[in-house]
């Protein structure tokens, strides 16, 4: 007979917060020993992430609002306008971003690696950035590199 887990929040308590770039990223699920952590990503209304490309796959699965989803695959590049339920694979060492280009946050959940995942808690800030400058891209371009993410167009 197959056991199922579920996961829940301590109550009282919260998924652990980070801001990179524009987004905020809660921290949901990280199962040690394994390479699975999932994270929610609210996206504010006229923010992205650059296009970039990583050793791991991701999935994608809109929880609210839409997301411009930008891939580049073997057949050309390729703009997916996704909305909440749908799911987005992102294959490994595929070029991608997203943007959100609506007038409300998007939420999605992320499935993604070890390497991200560290990226994410490192890298991240405890406040959201305002408008990030040509400094912290920079920064957070070569930080990027460090966990095998290539960012490719801020």
């Amino acid at each position: 007979m197959m056991s199922n887990s579920f996961v829940t929040m301590p109550a009282g308590k919260e998924a652990k917060r980070f801001f990179v770039l524009g987004d905020r990223i809660e921290r949901q699920v990280r199962i040690r020993g394994t390479w699975l952590n999932i994270f929610d990503v609210t996206v504010p209304p006229g923010s992205r992430t650059p296009r970039h490309a990583h050793a791991s796959p991701e999935v994608f699965r809109i929880l609210e609002g839409g997301l411009t989803i930008w891939r580049l695959t073997d057949n050309g590049p390729e703009e997916i306008e996704a909305s909440a339920g749908d799911i987005v694979t992102i294959a490994p060492f595929m070029v991608h971003g997203y943007a959100n280009r609506g007038n409300v946050p998007a939420v999605f959940s992320a499935i993604v690696d070890r390497d991200m995942a560290e990226f994410i808690e490192a890298e991240g800030t405890s406040e959201p950035l305002k408008a990030p400058s040509p400094e912290t891209i920079a920064r957070m371009t070569a930080a990027a590199n460090a966990y095998g993410i290539t960012i490719l167009a801020a």
